[in-house]
C-alpha cells in the first residue's frame, strides 16, 4: 500500500572536525522518530555531506524505491551516495525501540544514530495478548 506520510532524514556534518548527525542533531541532542505500530511510511534521505553513509534500520526491513514499478528491494541497510537523496519504504511491523543509524560504525559513534520508535496499538497489543 502507498506510504501515509514522509519522514525527512537529513545526514548532515562537518567532515573537517568529524561531527556526523541526523538533521544537523547528534544522538544525544536528537528526537526519535516515531511511528505507529502497522503504519506505512517513507524514508526520504537526504545526504548533505560529501560521503556515501550507510543507513541501518535494525528489527524490520526498509523497501528500496528503486524507480522499478512493482519491485522494491527489501534492505536492512541503505547506501545514499554523496550529495544524494534516497527514498525507501517502510511498514512498521515491529513494535520497540529501534537503532537507526550509520553502518559505518565511526560516523555512528561521533552522532549519526538516533531510535525508530514502533508505537504499539491497542490492536498490536491484543495480537500479542496483552
Amino acid at each position: 500500500r502507498e506510504p501515509e506520510h514522509e519522514i525527512l532524514i537529513r545526514l548532515t556534518g562537518i567532515m573537517e572536525r568529524y561531527i556526523w548527525t541526523l538533521n544537523g542533531r547528534r544522538f544525544v541532542e536528537d528526537e526519535p522518530i516515531r511511528v505507529q505500530y502497522g503504519q506505512r511510511v517513507r524514508l526520504r534521505f537526504v545526504n548533505e555531506t560529501m560521503m556515501a553513509h550507510p543507513m541501518h534500520l535494525h528489527g524490520m526491513f526498509m523497501e528500496l524505491e528503486n524507480g522499478q514499478d512493482g519491485f522494491l528491494p527489501r534492505k536492512h541497510v541503505v547506501v545514499v551516495p554523496p550529495g544524494q537523496e534516497v527514498s525507501a519504504v517502510l511498514t512498521a511491523n515491529e513494535p520497540g525501540d529501534w537503532p537507526f543509524h550509520c553502518h559505518l560504525l565511526y560516523h555512528m559513534a561521533s552522532g549519526m544514530m538516533t531510535r525508530f520508535i514502533v508505537e504499539p496499538t491497542q490492536v498490536a497489543n491484543l495480537e500479542r495478548g496483552s
